[in-house]
C-alpha cells in the first residue's frame, strides 16, 4: 500500500468545530445519506451492527430543545430561565446531529465493552466523513445522553444507551488546534 499523504495530513490536523461555529448549509440528504454510509465503516467483531443512528434536524432540533428544558424544569423546578433557554439551544445552530446509540447486548463470544467500542467509532467515524465532505463536525456528549428520560425522548430504547451526537454544519470558523499529549507521557513500551 502506497503512503497516503493527504489523509496523514487531515489526521495530523484534524480538530473539532464546536457546536456554537456551525451553521447552515447542513449536508444536502444525499450528502447525509454519504456521511452515514461511511460512518458506519467501522470495526465490527461478528456483524453485529451493535449501533442505530437517530438523525435530528430541520424543526425537530427546536422541538427537541423544548423537550430538553422541559425536562431540566420538571428535574430541577428553581432552574433559572437562562438555563432553560441554554437547554433549548442543545441542538442549535447545527443544521444536523446524528445521535449514536449503543445497541450493545449479551453475546456468547462478543462482550458488551467491544460493542460499545464499536459505537464510538461509529461516532468518530461520522466525524470524519463530515469532514471529508466539506463540514465542520463535532462529537459531544451532555447530560441527556446519561438521564433516562431524556435518552429516551431522544430515540434511545430499553437497554440502549448514546455514546454521543455528532453535530453537523458549515463552520464560521476553525478554531486554532490545542495542546496535545507528549507521546512520552502516555506511551509504555511492554517488555517481559
Amino acid at each position: 500500500m502506497s503512503e497516503l499523504t493527504e489523509l496523514r495530513h487531515y489526521l495530523a490536523t484534524r480538530r473539532s468545530v464546536t457546536l456554537p461555529f456551525l451553521t447552515e448549509p447542513g449536508p444536502s440528504a444525499e450528502q447525509l445519506d454519504e456521511i452515514m454510509t461511511l460512518g458506519v465503516r467501522v470495526p465490527d467483531h461478528g456483524k453485529l451492527a451493535p449501533w442505530r443512528l437517530v438523525v435530528y434536524q430541520g424543526d425537530a432540533r427546536h422541538k427537541v430543545g423544548e423537550k430538553l428544558a422541559a425536562i431540566r424544569k420538571a428535574q430541577s423546578p428553581d432552574i433559572s430561565e437562562e438555563l432553560l433557554d441554554m437547554e433549548r439551544k442543545q441542538f442549535l445552530p447545527a443544521p444536523v446531529t446524528i445521535g449514536v446509540i449503543s445497541t450493545a447486548g449479551p453475546h456468547p463470544k462478543i462482550p458488551d465493552f467491544e460493542q460499545l467500542l464499536s459505537a464510538g467509532c461509529v461516532a468518530f467515524n461520522l466525524f470524519h466523513a463530515a469532514n471529508a465532505l466539506g463540514f465542520g463536525a463535532h462529537w459531544v456528549t451532555r447530560w441527556f445522553a446519561y438521564d433516562g428520560e431524556a435518552a429516551a425522548m431522544l430515540g434511545a430504547e430499553d437497554g440502549e444507551r448514546f455514546v454521543g451526537f455528532v453535530h453537523i454544519g458549515t463552520p464560521e470558523q476553525r478554531l486554532p488546534d490545542r495542546d496535545r499529549p507528549n507521546l512520552s507521557d502516555i506511551v509504555t513500551y511492554w517488555q517481559d
